[in-house]
Parts: C-alpha cells; structure tokens; sequence
C-alpha cells in the first residue's frame, strides 16, 4: 500500500513516518518551505526521509511570508517561557488561545498539496502527525478538523468521487508527548536528528524555551 507523508523534520512526523513504513507502506515524503523562520528542520527532514525508508521525498516551496501573520513566517517575536512541560500557561490552559506560532490555515494548504500528490502517485493513505492532546491549541490540529477535511477530499478529487481517495491517517492523534516520544524510540527513529524547535539560533540550535523546545524536553526527560 502506498501512502504519503506529511514529514517536517520534528519529532511527531518522524515517528509517523516510522510508524508508516513499520505497517508495511511504501512511503512518499513531503515537506514544504513555506518561509518559515526555524528552516534546518527542512535538512533533518531529507536527512530522516533517507534513514527511515521514504521511497521518494519532495520539498515544494511556499512563500507563507507572503502572507505573514505568524510568528514562524513574520518578523514578530516567538513567544518563550509560555507553558510548563505540559503544555499549560501561566493563569490560562493552553488550550484556551491559540498562539502566535500558529501560522494561517497552514495544515489545510499542506494537506491539499498531499491530496494532489496522493492522487498522482495513486496512494491510498496519507499520514500526518496532528495532536489533539499536546498541539498549542492550533484549530487544525483537532479530530473534528481531519474528519472534515476527510470529507472534502472525498468530493474534491476524482479519486475521491470514483470511490478510492486516500484515507487520512492520525496515529498520534490521542496520544502524549511522552508516549510519542517512547512509540518513536521503539520504531527507530532517530530522535536526536529530529528538529522541533520554533527559533533556533543561525547555527541551527534550538532556543529551549518555546512551546515545542519545552514539551519536547519534558517528555524525552519522562519517557
């Protein structure tokens, strides 16, 4: 079976692509410079496409920056120290506002450019690496945002409309840092490789302070 991949370079989409080929799926990577601020995490991503087993892996460019409107796509500053390794704030839960990081309508351009390539490439699921319990509190991140997306696809292609479009695969959906991070060690991936930083500094090292640097220490220390 074939499936494409949504592969950033960070730890969840690493884990999903492992997690892909461990289910026996030839896999077609995809990763997109959409302009974003945090950049090396597009050499991890070709860099882990190869060491875990993606058949073939594309880079397509985007100019978010176009756009702005986003921490990682704008000159405006990433916000540090915001949450605990669990991803709660100070006097709010981080479910309840959506950060500046959050970079508009990002998984729905993504997830149409892999609808396009699955089509092409006749794959009959594409894998991605959305959370529902640690995400920051992006709207596209959410169950209820896949399982819409899911339906658009299913009329907006003509693999869709003769009854055989890909199936949207979530494996992390329902799980924890801490367990994403113990299921990515089990399959291989090598984690230290992969990059999940917002605001690395010019040499590629990450702040530590963001919310991804913070949730990704917290749960590789517990795990």
């Amino acid at each position: 079976m074939k499936a494409v991949v949504l592969l950033s370079g960070g730890l969840d989409s690493a884990t999903v692509l492992a997690w892909a080929r461990a289910e026996g799926r030839e896999c077609f990577a995809l990763s997109f410079d959409y302009g974003q601020r945090h950049r090396i995490e597009l050499e991890r991503a070709a860099e882990l496409a190869d060491q875990l087993g993606a058949c073939e892996h594309r880079v397509l460019s985007i100019d978010l920056r176009a756009f702005g409107g986003s921490a990682l796509t704008d000159d405006i500053a990433v916000p540090k120290d915001r949450v605990d390794g669990h991803g709660r704030s100070a006097g709010e839960s981080a479910e309840a506002s959506i950060p500046v990081t959050y970079v508009p309508a990002r998984n729905t351009i993504f997830l149409s450019f892999a609808m396009a390539y699955a089509e092409v490439r006749a794959a009959e699921e594409i894998w991605l690496g959305i959370n529902a319990i640690d995400y920051s509190g992006y709207p596209d991140c959410r169950p209820e945002y896949l399982a819409a997306f899911q339906r658009m696809s299913d009329l907006a292609t003509k693999a869709g409309v003769e009854g055989h479009g890909p199936r949207f695969v979530s494996p992390l959906a329902e799980l924890g840092k801490v367990d994403i991070v113990r299921k990515a060690v089990a399959l291989g991936v090598p984690v230290d490789r992969t990059f999940s930083c917002y605001d690395p500094d010019d040499e590629g090292t990450p702040c530590g302070r963001c919310d991804s640097c913070v949730l990704r220490q917290a749960a590789i220390a517990e795990a």
